[in-house]
């Protein structure tokens, strides 16, 4: 499926939708006219420790499924509790524990071979908090490691890995994205997931500027409301983005992926969500710019 340049695609995350089974949550967005979804790997949807034989049956499923639906999809992998039920997104790429950051390694290894089953577009992740007593040097270090075979990987499978500035976390800014480009050479399989409302949230620039700043590595997009300081994922009206200028900014660039939904504490009203979402969605976009 292509994209011409100036056309946005939307979808939504699947972990605003953690209350409705995968099947169901996808037919739910292709009838409200999504373009696509952001699915994360988790145990109630997709899990990516499911023994090998279940996994690719479920993979098989799934790519059916999108297939049939006309949806595309970026696999994202911000599971709280997916490698350990009582450590939020732990273990990290961070963790002191080498075989710790092993098993987060073998998650984003698994995740750019279902990505390629599925045809997605990009895998998202993201680098974790600097554990405590972790001086900031070492802690880049481990991250650019424990990278280095997902970046590998991801470019054996022709799948893009778009990391995530997130606020708490070692990598929080775009300056902190291109200091692990730098890192790693300027790896071109290595991309950057944009959060819009993390640009409002923390941000020297505004959110349409930092679309444009972003423009050369945007891999994928994460959308929702968000006021400044607050690192709170709000529905569309409740925050301070004026969205118009963004879309725009998206628009212009080319940016040829999904601008996902991203209302991970929302869950218990996710179809409402869904359905209100696209409408506001696409009136903010610019004329002509949408399917």
């Amino acid at each position: 499926m292509t994209t011409a340049p100036g056309t946005l695609r939307f979808g939504y995350g699947t972990n605003g939708l953690a209350d409705l089974r995968l099947d169901d949550a996808l037919g739910l967005l292709a009838d409200l006219g999504y373009d696509g979804v952001g699915l994360t790997l988790d145990h109630m949807h997709l899990d990516p420790l499911a023994p090998a034989p279940e996994l690719a049956a479920r993979v098989r499923h799934v790519a059916r499924r999108l297939d049939a639906l006309g949806l595309r999809v970026t696999v994202e992998t911000g599971a709280r509790y997916v490698l350990d039920p009582r450590r939020k997104h732990g273990p990290s790429l961070l963790d002191p524990d080498a075989e710790d950051r092993g098993r987060r390694v073998d998650l984003l290894l698994r995740a750019v071979r279902i990505a390629a089953d599925l045809g997605a577009h990009a895998v998202h992740c993201f680098s974790g908090i600097t554990p405590d007593g972790t001086d900031p040097d070492t802690a880049w270090k481990r991250l650019a490691e424990a990278l280095t075979p997902v970046l590998d990987a991801a470019s054996a499978a022709r799948v893009p890995l778009a990391v995530e500035p997130e606020p708490g976390h070692l990598l929080a800014t775009l300056a902190d994205f291109h200091h692990l480009r730098h890192t790693l050479g300027d790896d071109p399989h290595l991309g950057l997931t944009l959060d819009i409302g993390h640009c409002q949230c923390l941000e020297p620039l505004p959110p349409a500027d930092c679309v444009r700043a972003a423009a050369p590595w945007l891999r994928h997009v994460q959308i929702e409301d968000m006021r400044r300081g607050v690192h709170e994922h709000l529905p569309f009206g409740e925050g301070e983005i004026d969205f118009p200028p963004v879309l725009a900014a998206l628009a212009d660039t080319g940016y040829r992926g999904l601008t996902v939904v991203e209302l991970p504490r929302h869950s218990h009203a996710g179809p409402d969500h869904a359905a209100r979402s696209l409408p506001f969605l696409r009136s903010a976009a610019p004329e002509g710019s949408t399917r």
